[in-house]
């Protein structure tokens, strides 16, 4: 009795070396373009949070007396980060997503 319990037309069958290494390729691609975008994004928010911080603290009397230099870099680092880390995550899953229509040749 043969020990196989799959058709040798069966999609398990079919999945060679070469064609894991094109997913896994895929898969690298899909996250350097995810690891850009959320890098342009963090760029973008350290900006747009750090100049209205830092004007705060110079003319709002409550902000120069509660947010010290600490304060300072934790709000412009968190918005720094989340927005790195929510559009790192929305670019992987929408290169995954039009790479899944894209069916490969040999599939």
């Amino acid at each position: 009795m043969d020990k196989r319990n799959v058709a040798s037309n069966s999609p398990l069958e079919r999945t060679s070396l070469a064609y894991l290494d094109q997913r896994l390729a895929m898969a690298k691609h899909c996250s350097h373009e995810g690891v850009m975008a959320g890098a342009k994004a963090a760029v973008v928010a350290t900006i747009a949070t750090a100049i209205p911080t830092l004007a705060s603290v110079r003319m709002l009397p409550w902000a120069r007396a509660n947010l010290n230099h600490t304060a300072q870099a934790l709000i412009i680092s968190t918005v720094a980060g989340a927005a790195y880390f929510i559009v790192a995550d929305k670019t992987v899953l929408a290169t995954a997503r039009k790479n899944s229509f894209n069916r490969p040749s040999n599939a």
